[in-house]
């Protein structure tokens, strides 16, 4: 679920935080991605008529189908996509997994109820709250990549919580998620849309997390109140305090316990038993393996492999896998070519800037002996 309404606060009041680049301007990067995320944005998207796509044993192969061309296509434009999966949920989500139980219940009683109406469009809309990835899902895909020489790794807890660890360890450059709280975890860069169908011609979203400090004037310390007051998956929130009023109370009181001081609890009830402490630990300190510990390799796929699970295991035309190889072998000797940005330092030119600065200092005194002139 990420952060309540984030994107939309930072896009009201750090817009300079986010830019919008194309794919390809990621060439020869390495991006860590939240694979969980993926999986599960790969089932509810890849669709044949409204139904996830399936083989002749009705077992679904929409992830499959989804992260294999969607990585081909990161892999064709010079990215190096490196997969993270979730591990064991912290004990502080538990409350949020209930909710969403109680959610797929109530979507379970809805979709019957279109069914014997015979209303199509709810009945898709209702199947689509219904999907979840399973474990076998996500093993499905672990095999698929290791198939195709593309790393992953699998996170002691939260997949985000992993991936910023990689680009704060410099294994990365950035996350590409679309959970907002990669932000809150602390990632130097996050991207959004990365592994969007092309189809849909939807920008790459970057977003700086330095430039969200400073846009919002918090600290990180702060910034993870904010987040916790504006609704996590780790706590509840305080009723009646929306996006642009929590940020205008940490901005004033800096911490969650300045803010239960000096506001009406009367009025803004917060939840009973609030856990807002422990959330900002977890966000602060989350279970995740040191980054000098892990080791990212991309290979060349096996193709031969690749070709035996995907056609033989699960029923794919073997012509257009094998041409997916091909792009993905073509690609992988692109992307070996490095960016420049990774071999050189920007150093600033003494001299030049000298220069430059008397050149503006002459021109300077040139305007204000013009204006004295106009003056007399």
């Amino acid at each position: 679920m990420g952060i309540h309404n984030l994107a939309k606060l930072i896009a009201d009041f750090a817009p300079s935080a986010m830019k919008e680049q194309e794919m390809k301007s990621y060439f020869g990067r390495k991006i860590a991605i939240d694979a969980s995320m993926c999986i599960y944005q790969f089932l509810i998207a890849v669709r044949s008529d409204g139904a996830q796509l399936a083989n002749e044993d009705g077992e679904v192969t929409s992830h499959l189908v989804g992260l294999f061309y969607r990585t081909i296509r990161m892999i064709d434009n010079g990215i190096k996509p490196a997969y993270v999966f979730d591990g064991k949920p912290p004990d502080l989500k538990s409350g949020e997994l209930v909710k969403r139980k109680e959610r797929r219940q109530e979507a379970e009683k809805e979709l019957e109820k279109a069914k014997e109406a015979g209303d199509t469009e709810n009945v898709q809309k209702f199947e689509r709250r219904l999907v979840r990835a399973t474990p076998q899902h996500n093993e499905d895909c672990k095999k698929l990549l290791k198939l195709m020489g593309i790393p992953y790794v699998e996170a002691p807890g939260e997949a985000e919580a992993q991936c910023v660890a990689l680009v704060n360890g410099d294994k990365v450059y950035g996350v590409g998620t679309e959970d907002m709280d990669a932000l809150t975890f602390g990632t130097k860069v996050m991207l959004r849309h990365l592994t969007a169908s092309e189809a849909k011609k939807l920008p790459v979203q970057e977003y700086s997390f330095n430039k969200v400090l400073e846009g919002l004037n918090l600290s990180h310390e702060e910034f993870i109140d904010l987040c916790i007051l504006m609704g996590c998956d780790y706590c509840g929130t305080i009723r009646g305090i929306g996006p642009k009023r929590a940020i205008e109370l940490i901005q004033k009181y800096k911490n969650i316990e300045a803010v239960l001081e000096n506001i009406d609890q009367k009025k803004y009830p917060p939840p009973e038993g609030w856990l807002f402490k422990q959330a900002r630990e977890l966000f602060k300190h989350p279970d995740v393996t040191p980054a000098e510990d892990i080791e990212l390799k991309w290979i060349d796929p096996d193709e031969e492999g690749v070709v035996d699970f995907m056609c033989k295991r699960f029923g794919f035309n073997e012509e257009r896998i094998r041409n997916g190889c091909q792009k993905l072998k073509k690609g992988r000797k692109g992307a070996t070519q490095g960016r420049l940005d990774s071999f050189f330092t920007v150093v600033a030119n003494k001299s030049s800037n000298k220069r430059k600065a008397e050149e503006m200092n002459g021109k300077k005194s040139k305007k204000a002996k013009g204006s004295f002139k106009k003056r007399k």
